[in-house]
């Protein structure tokens, strides 16, 4: 499963900023290379909202011959932030559902990620999109320093370009959550919401449903060779 890099090389190369793409788009790309283990796993993290949604008139029921229908109206009762985090190597997946997507909010998650869902790891490798809030200062920002600190020792956030979101391996995971589980669903209450993302990755996690990362920084440099200023030497 991947995402085309076409629609990011239009707007690197429009920007006029394709070295600073390159170099961090190599940089995601040598890290989907790179060994792990449990000790040291690789993370993807993204994040989307949803709005929770009521039917202002109660749907009809399934009826032979006729399917379920839904009234288009509905009432709105604020909305949910979802984080997402994904192990594509081991098929492991948790979604956070959140009020908001600060800077602490992202902090907080971090924190159960690196506390409670991998306690026993050395140093998490956590590739994330290039918002202001996906920073290590967010954690000095929630915790003091000594949470902060022993934190961020065991974090290694590795960045995608900007307009570069293809490369963050959690989207893909997000766009199957929101296929096989969100959909076109209405939910009135935040833990209706989580009810439902939980029962999901529980079982996608049963399955361990991954992902295998196949392009690679040899790839790209053929690929996408328009967005590299100097052209690679041919051998």
């Amino acid at each position: 499963m991947s995402s085309s890099p076409g629609r990011s090389s239009a707007s690197a190369s429009r920007r006029g900023d394709r070295p600073r793409f390159v170099a961090a788009m190599e940089n995601v790309l040598d890290v989907y290379q790179a060994r792990y283990d449990a000790k040291h796993p690789l993370i993807g993290m993204d994040e989307a909202a949803r709005q929770l949604l009521s039917d202002v008139f109660d749907p009809l029921p399934l009826a032979p011959g006729r399917a379920r229908r839904v009234d288009d109206k509905y009432a709105r009762h604020g909305t949910c932030s979802l984080f997402m985090f994904y192990n594509p190597l081991d098929g492991w997946r948790r979604v956070g559902c959140r009020d908001s997507r600060t800077g602490c909010d992202w902090a907080e998650e971090v924190r159960c990620l690196l506390d409670v869902d991998y306690p026993e790891a050395e140093l998490v490798t956590l590739v994330c999109d290039n918002l202001n809030t996906h920073n290590i200062a967010n954690l000095y920002k929630a915790f003091d320093a000594e949470t902060a600190g022993r934190l961020r020792r065991r974090l290694r956030v590795v960045q995608t370009p900007v307009n570069g979101s293809w490369l963050n391996v959690a989207e893909m995971e997000l766009s199957v959550l929101s296929r096989q589980c969100l959909g076109k669903r209405r939910f009135e209450t935040k833990t209706e919401m989580e009810t439902a993302l939980g029962a999901w990755a529980a079982a996608r996690n049963a399955a361990k449903a991954g992902t295998r990362w196949q392009f690679t920084t040899a790839d790209a440099r053929v690929k996408l060779k328009a967005l590299y200023p100097i052209p690679d030497i041919e051998r």
